[in-house]
């Protein structure tokens, strides 16, 4: 079986929308390699730190609630 790491990462961001405070701070209780690949793609900020956050940038705020919506909400 040959895994989608997008799908892996879209999901995981829309997670991470689920679990927001202060505005922008996500838990950060995801896999390493994901969390590293969303930092790579510009929406989270460097997860390699002592917090036990992350910071979700601009981009990443607009595409985990619009990833939420799409996957976890029921359609009208």
């Amino acid at each position: 079986m040959e895994i989608d790491h997008d799908k892996i990462d879209e999901a995981v961001l829309a997670l991470m929308w689920l679990t927001l405070h202060d505005g922008c701070r996500a838990w950060k209780s995801f896999d390493w390699a994901v969390t590293d690949r969303l930092y790579r793609k510009g929406l989270i900020a460097d997860p390699a730190n002592k917090a036990k956050s992350v910071v979700l940038t601009d981009e990443g705020l607009q595409k985990a609630e619009e990833l939420f919506k799409t996957l976890f909400t029921r359609k009208p």
